[in-house]
């Protein structure tokens, strides 16, 4: 055994000629690429051991690669008004990716599981990724690049987030610290919108809006709030989805301290939807009628419909509170007359002639105001979309927006019927309950807005659509652990009998 006292410490090693010259040439490397690449690129490199040992860590527990997926899409787009000229919605795929291939290979050589994957959900997933890349064979694809970008938002991160949601948040543990993720950044959002609102944006925000932002978010001389998102509209749709969904979990919630926490994020979600001035998140509003009708409950669902009814009368037929701009612009929600929804509809009127001979669309990217980067001159390209379902219509045709839309409701449907008549915890009943209602809500705010094309509305949406369909499961683990448990403690019990 070595003596402790003529040991070589950590502090000794570092001493050695060949650690002190690798140290000095790591150094030198460093500070020639920062004179040469610049301070990113450097940064970079200087950042590469600590991304290995990340990686290894996904490796070796892959649900952290999902949730790391998820604080991206929160994040990340509204970043790139800090660093420009970098794509930050690549780094949310390849998180993806990277996370899809640490499931498969987590037990190499052992074959992965495929079990989890055997559901409805995964096979409609399937179907559209298929689809989508029949796509390419378009005859009107005139773009690889505006194909690729479009077929990322559009299909591809359907089809990497439905197989990582069924294999990776099937415990009521993942399931709530996915929750837990989604309410602290939710809060963090409000922060910031309310720091916009009543304090201004910061100088990176104000470049941000001086290059181009301010034509859709300065409305009559008043901001629209974005918070760190991408823009108004996802951020005051998101913040509507959290209030409708941490509402109804807060209602059975596991713990006292998750039912205060639910509470506090879904009022902060309301605040963040009314100081976005964004109309379309009041359709998110709206998903709560699929919560009334879960319960099965006939005077509540009565009551729901009078307090609808209620809203209703009084954004369309008065005038009370228009000296607030928030909900003023609400209001223009319910007009019929409205100039802004008298310009979408003549778009579509425009894009129906158009599309009445093209059954799969003009493809993917092809579509809308974003495709003019690839495409300036394209008629396609040179039409607003607006809404979520047109631009799918537009780029994927009649045929798409079908397939689509039949995903959508049969998921609701379905997922509604599991909620209903199969789920036996209470938690995880509201916990779905409150997906499902949200999504509906988000499902109505895309007919105004393509809030599902954008994260984090995106990311969150489609993990939504896995969990209701395989919240069947989830609830069989959830009494079989229970059993376990119960079954433990009686034996404890007479264990200690018979001492």
């Amino acid at each position: 055994m070595q003596n402790i006292i003529t040991r070589e410490t950590g502090n000794f090693k570092l001493r050695k000629p060949e650690i002190i010259g690798i140290s000095l040439l790591g150094a030198a490397f460093l500070g020639v690429t920062v004179a040469k690449a610049g301070f990113t690129v450097a940064s970079g490199l200087a950042a590469l051991p600590f991304i290995l040992i990340y990686v290894v860590m996904v490796f070796r527990n892959p649900v952290l690669g999902y949730y790391t997926a998820i604080i991206f899409g929160f994040t990340l787009l509204g970043l790139s008004r800090y660093v420009r000229g970098v794509p930050m919605g690549i780094f949310i795929d390849a998180m993806l990716v990277l996370t899809l291939i640490a499931v498969i290979f987590r037990r190499f050589p052992e074959r992965a599981d495929f079990k989890p994957l055997n559901k409805d959900i995964m096979f409609l997933a399937t179907i559209w990724f298929l689809y989508g890349l029949l796509e390419f064979a378009n005859p009107m694809m005139a773009s690889v690049p505006a194909f690729i970008q479009g077929f990322r938002g559009l299909v591809l991160k359907t089809f990497l987030c439905v197989p990582l949601t069924l294999w990776l948040l099937t415990t009521q543990d993942r399931i709530k610290t996915f929750f837990y993720i989604w309410g602290i950044i939710s809060l963090m959002a409000t922060l910031k919108g309310g720091i916009q609102d009543n304090i201004g944006v910061d100088p990176w925000e104000q470049g941000w809006l001086d290059r181009g932002g301010d034509v859709t978010h300065v409305l009559f001389g008043k901001l629209r709030i974005f918070s760190f998102y991408s823009d108004a509209g996802q951020f005051g749709a998101n913040q509507a989805y959290t209030a409708v969904l941490f509402s109804i979990m807060s209602l059975k919630a596991a713990t006292k301290r998750d039912k205060i926490f639910f509470i506090i994020v879904a009022l902060a979600g309301f605040y963040g939807m009314f100081i976005s001035g964004t109309r379309g998140s009041m359709g998110v509003i709206g998903g709560f009628a699929m919560y009334f009708i879960h319960k099965k409950n006939i005077p509540i669902l009565i009551t729901g419909f009078i307090a609808a009814m209620a809203v209703f009368v009084f954004f369309r037929f008065t005038t009370i509170g228009n000296e607030v701009y928030a909900i003023k612009r609400m209001r223009s929600a319910f007009d019929p007359n409205d100039a802004s929804l008298q310009v979408r509809l003549a778009n579509q009127r425009r894009l129906s002639s158009y599309m009445a001979t093209r059954p799969i669309g003009g493809s993917l990217g092809h579509g809308g105001v974003k495709a003019r980067k690839f495409l300036p001159n394209a008629y396609l390209s040179n039409v607003a979309t607006d809404s979520w379902y047109v631009l799918i219509w537009v780029e994927m045709g009649a045929v798409g927006l079908s397939m689509h839309l039949f995903i959508l409701f049969y998921t609701l449907v379905k997922g509604s019927q599991i909620i209903m008549f199969k789920i036996r915890d209470q938690v995880l009943w509201h916990q779905m309950s409150g997906l499902a209602s949200g999504l509906l809500g988000i499902m109505v705010a895309n007919y105004g807005n393509a809030v599902m094309g954008s994260h984090p509305t995106a990311l969150v949406s489609y993990t939504s659509l896995a969990l209701l369909l395989n919240a069947a499961v989830i609830d069989k683990g959830i009494r079989k652990n229970l059993r376990n448990k119960t079954m433990k403690a009686k034996f404890l019990i007479r264990k200690k009998a018979t001492i």
